[in-house]
């Protein structure tokens, strides 16, 4: 997969040192991270990823619909206006959904963000609403946050994957 920076954080160690200004930084920063959870996620059947791994009833494949579901509701409700009400982003796999189905859907909730960041020629523009009480996020506060993120549910997801099978690293 590649972000609108033209990288592939598969297999790689991290995103370059040089690779552009900030809006470049921050989106390849978020493509590492995007990508390292659905690394996690690949490659287990339904039955393991949907099975939660802690108490709390948390999944790994339940971290892939919640990280979809905060992209389109951070960039494509909030920022770009798209829709009537943001998604719930804490709603578990439902019956039926399989990993294949969920990947896809995050693979699909990226390329729409990356879109609406692609278009974005001012990261100190705001967008369309807020997700909360206060003025609608720029661009910036959105990356950033969405950094913050997904690297939290990447970690998560490092846990999780290691519980599964013992498959450890990137």
């Amino acid at each position: 997969m590649t972000d609108v920076t033209g990288f592939s954080a598969r297999g790689d160690v991290g995103p370059p040192y040089a690779m552009g200004g900030e809006k470049e930084t921050l989106a390849a920063f978020l493509g590492y991270l995007r990508e390292a959870v659905i690394a996690k996620a690949a490659g287990l059947t339904d039955e393991v990823g949907l099975a939660p791994g802690v108490p709390s009833g948390t999944s790994l494949l339940g971290l892939v619909k919640h990280l979809t579901r905060v992209e389109r509701n951070w960039f494509g409700w909030a920022y770009a206006g798209l829709g009537h009400q943001p998604l719930d982003d804490d709603e578990p796999p439902r019956p039926g959904e399989t990993g294949e189905d969920l990947i896809a859907a995050y693979q699909e909730a990226i390329r729409a963000s990356d879109e609406t960041i692609a278009a974005c020629d001012d990261l100190d523009r705001t967008g369309a609403r807020s997700l909360r009480d206060a003025e609608p996020p720029t661009m910036r506060w959105v990356l950033v946050h969405m950094i913050e993120e997904t690297a939290r549910h990447a970690g998560h997801a490092d846990i999780l994957r290691e519980q599964t099978d013992g498959a450890t690293g990137r």
